[in-house]
């Protein structure tokens, strides 16, 4: 039986290995997945072939055009999505880290 005084961390840094920043981030992205619309978002995303469109979007969620677009917006503050402009018409992709988290939650259910 290991002594409770001990390191169970075995003398890791923690404020070295998460600062502030890190920490801000990354509960930032899980905050973003705290909402089924911005989830599904999100995993429409990732299980697309590419760039959505912004109206290729708007008929998989029943929210305005307009709270599709402030959830997108967050999404993409969050790092979890990508926005392509071309003249007046929008694209949107997952970043890496979105397909990583999409993944994991994959792989534990």
């Amino acid at each position: 039986m290991a002594d409770a005084s001990s390191d169970p961390l075995g003398g890791t840094d923690l404020d070295a290995l998460i600062d502030d920043a890190t920490t801000a981030a990354d509960v930032k992205a899980l905050s973003a997945f705290g909402y089924e619309t911005r989830y599904r978002l999100v995993r429409l995303l990732v299980e697309a072939d590419g760039p959505v469109r912004f109206d290729a979007i708007t008929p998989y969620v029943s929210i305005s055009d307009s709270a599709v677009s402030h959830a997108l917006t967050l999404l993409c503050d969050a790092g979890l999505v990508e926005k392509e402009k071309d003249g007046r018409s929008r694209s949107y992709s997952p970043t890496e880290r979105a397909e990583a988290l999409v993944n994991a939650l994959d792989r534990t259910r």
